[in-house]
């Protein structure tokens, strides 16, 4: 079961706390922990009138179940006091705010300017003055959660309320950009559109109605939202019933209705109507940056009378793509120098996460050392400044948004090893161009040499967003290939965690994209934080393998291919998975936290001939057992977060393994006692559950060979290793079933274990 959401020790400002939503929220977050303020003007639906009671009534049955609360009868007008009595009454400003809501509908030809400033001050002024009274606070303990409270009227208009309507959609303009300012500071902004029965409501629906659009329905995303571990910021939310959900802005691809030198008339937009409204392959912007950049997009291609009549299809022909693969492929970049001393080394060391804590990392990191070395993937280093000093700009065949170039994959093979100083030359050459349909793909081979002598040869595969549809092939024989990891558990696996600072400091080794270090950057890009760069991660999966399988000698290395698949945010722990196979390391690294693959596809080669007839399935001793490898990696998680299981599971797994009908193995996972164990051999106190299957078995569950639901005997399922169900002959089961269930906490990362 997931952690019970708690709000202890925080406090919570509730507007328009009286009565419905508001009430519901105020009575949610104090059974929770929270201390709340409990904020009514204790006016009728229509905003007139004063009166402290409906207050204090939530506050005497927040105290009457034990919680803490206290009224507030302010205006929201009067931010700043309604600020104060959270500080006078806890000490401390709260960190989430609901907002009130009054109703005072006329049609737009009977509105006053009375019905119209009323419900501005309200809802936009007053939510601009509660929350502006709060911000330095929130600022201050870097931490802030604010949700206001929109309407379905001022998303999608409703009659006899313009007044509100207006005042409601400026509310979700005002959360998006206080998203956009505060993430930084940890102040998360979201915005809701609630369907409820409230004092709001009563007059425009009727009872039944009423009853089954409760408050307390919304008030379970109200609390998500506002909890210290939920990520969501600057988004659009519609709830009622029970029912949630997210909104986002649609576009379609629209037209370029002018031409260079020309005027612009309104027959050109009748002509181009169609294409104007057509949704079909409409894309999302998710951010102002976004939706600018279809209008650059669009001034370059006037200037330059590359137009069409629709933008994002214009890059599907060979005129107006911008690749023309037959000018560009054999073109050859400017030829690039790269100096440098040993000081490059040891900070791409360090920035690929090396540290003097590890006394097998001292060869990298100090220059007096006998055996100091270069890490065989310092190699991407001099070759990537072909790629990022402009050289592809000026390639003929070459005409695209460079702000829309993706690094898709990479490869690097070492002929011999980097010196720690020198002067390198790279000579980078167009070696393909594919047409994925989505996008294209650049095919850059860089080959770096010292003098005459080459180094190293590197591919970056370039993926270019939208620049596809010009009709060139797909493949190419050139391409480096990725190749999949075999298919069975991991002959070993090495974690390494990221620092925070890790993008700051590997860019010091040249990759100077302010998307790894400025967040309002990255923020353009879509990302919440500064990214980890992608040969970053490339670094610290080649070292693993280095370690794990070559004692860190660089002389053993040859080659490494991976391709990217997700970002890593610095401070994220990299988990890389390795099978070997020969002279060929598959590697496989994800987001420990979170199990995403970051590198996918991907293997190192070591030196030597390559062992073509290795065996595929997983390398035993004679006479072994394959499942040692599986509680091998059982035995390396329980040894990472034992103490916490041994909290959450509380119990002794008993595993009997057998082969050719005989007892084979016995293994224990102790998660009882200290921070947990797991060892050969029976269990020193009695398992609470017992599993007995043979060898071959457990194997073919592992590698997802079963089929469970053929098998199935029982009527409950055993999700640790999502294939494991209790099978008619296969899988025996002892003692209490339902505990195995928390082995999933230990195996979750593995669909098929």
């Amino acid at each position: 079961m997931s952690p019970f959401l708690r709000f202890d020790g925080k406090v919570v400002l509730v507007t328009g706390a009286g009565g419905g939503l508001g009430k519901e929220y105020a009575l949610a977050f104090a059974e929770r922990g929270a201390s709340v303020v409990v904020n009514d003007l204790g006016g009728d639906i229509k905003g007139e009138g004063k009166s402290s009671s409906a207050a204090d009534k939530v506050v005497e049955e927040i105290k009457a179940k034990g919680g803490k609360a206290v009224a507030n009868y302010d205006s929201v007008e009067n931010g700043d006091k309604l600020v104060q009595t959270a500080l006078d009454a806890f000490g401390r400003i709260g960190k989430d705010f609901i907002l009130i809501q009054i109703l005072r509908d006329r049609s737009f030809a009977r509105t006053s300017d009375l019905d119209w400033d009323l419900i501005h001050r309200v809802h936009l002024r007053g939510s601009f003055m509660v929350t502006r009274a709060a911000w330095n606070h929130m600022k201050s303990q870097k931490f802030g959660r604010i949700i206001m409270t929109s309407s379905a009227a001022g998303i999608y208009g409703n009659f006899g309320q313009a007044n509100y309507s207006a005042a409601k959609l400026g509310l979700l303009g005002l959360s998006n950009t206080l998203a956009i300012e505060g993430n930084k500071y940890n102040i998360h902004c979201n915005t809701i559109a609630p369907t409820a029965g409230s004092r709001l409501t009563q007059t425009v629906m009727p009872p039944d109605l009423l009853e089954s659009l409760k408050a307390e329905y919304v008030a379970p995303l109200v609390l998500w939202l506002c909890h210290e571990s939920c990520e969501e910021n600057g988004s659009l939310f519609e709830a009622g019933a029970g029912w949630i959900g997210k909104l986002r802005w649609e576009r379609t691809q629209g037209a370029i209705v002018r031409h260079k030198n020309q005027e612009m008339t309104p027959e050109a937009v009748r002509d181009n109507w169609e294409a104007v409204c057509d949704f079909r392959n409409a894309n999302k912007p998710q951010n102002i940056q976004e939706s600018i950049t279809t209008l650059v997009d669009v001034l370059s291609r006037v200037d330059t009378e590359n137009l069409s009549a629709n933008p994002t299809s214009a890059m599907a022909s060979t005129s107006t793509t911008g690749i023309d693969p037959a000018q560009a492929v054999g073109q050859k970049l400017p030829e690039m120098v790269f100096t440098y001393s040993q000081t490059q080394c040891i900070l791409y060391a360090l920035g690929v996460g090396m540290s003097t804590k590890d006394p097998d990392h001292m060869k990298f990191l100090f220059e007096g050392h006998e055996e100091f070395s270069c890490l065989p993937t310092f190699g991407v280093i001099p070759s990537q400044a072909s790629m990022m000093d402009g050289g592809l700009a000026a390639v003929p065949g070459f005409n695209f948004d460079f702000t829309k170039v993706l690094h898709g994959e990479q490869y690097l093979e070492l002929y011999k090893p980097l010196p720690t100083s020198g002067k390198l030359t790279s000579q980078a050459t167009i070696a393909d161009v594919l047409d994925k349909g989505s996008g294209a793909v650049i095919l850059l081979d860089v080959h770096t040499y010292d003098e005459k002598d080459l180094l190293c040869y590197n591919q970056f595969s370039l993926f270019i967003v939208g620049a596809g549809g010009f009709g060139g092939k797909r493949t190419s024989e050139k391409a480096k290939g990725t190749v999949n990891p075999p298919n069975r558990p991991p002959d070993a696996v090495m974690t390494d965690e990221t620092s925070r600072d890790q993008a700051a400091l590997y860019r010091l080794s040249g990759d100077w994209n302010p998307l790894h270090i400025d967040p309002s950057f990255a923020a353009m890009g879509g990302f919440k934080k500064p990214i980890l760069h992608g040969l970053c991660s490339f670094g610290f999966a080649a070292r693993h393998v280095l370690k794990q399988y070559a004692d860190n000698d660089v002389l053993q290395f040859k080659a490494i291919k991976v391709r990217f698949v997700k970002p890593v945010i610095p401070g994220q722990s990299l988990q890389t998975e390795m099978w070997k196979e020969g002279n060929r390391v598959h590697i496989q690294t994800k987001i420990k936290e979170t199990g995403d693959v970051v590198l996918a596809g991907a293997y190192v080669d070591l030196k030597g001939t390559l062992d073509k007839t290795a065996a595929k399935e997983p390398s035993v001793q004679a006479g072994g057992l394959q499942s040692d490898l599986v509680f091998a990696e059982i035995g390396r998680r329980i040894k990472d977060v034992g103490k916490d299981l041994v909290k959450t599971v509380n119990a002794v797994f008993q595993w009997e393994i057998t082969k050719d009908g005989n007892n084979a193995a016995q293994w224990t996972i102790d998660l009882k006692n200290g921070s947990g164990s797991l060892y050969k051999g029976a269990p020193q106190a009695k398992a609470d559950v017992t599993f007995s299957l043979s060898d071959e078995d457990f194997m073919e569950v592992v590698l997802g060979k079963l089929n469970p639901q053929k098998h199935r005997i029982y009527h409950f399922f055993i999700p640790i290793l999502d294939h494991f169900i209790t099978f008619a002959g296969k899988l025996k089961v002892k003692g209490n079933i339902m505990l195995s269930q928390k082995l999933e906490t230990i195996l979750k990362d593995y669909a098929k274990l």
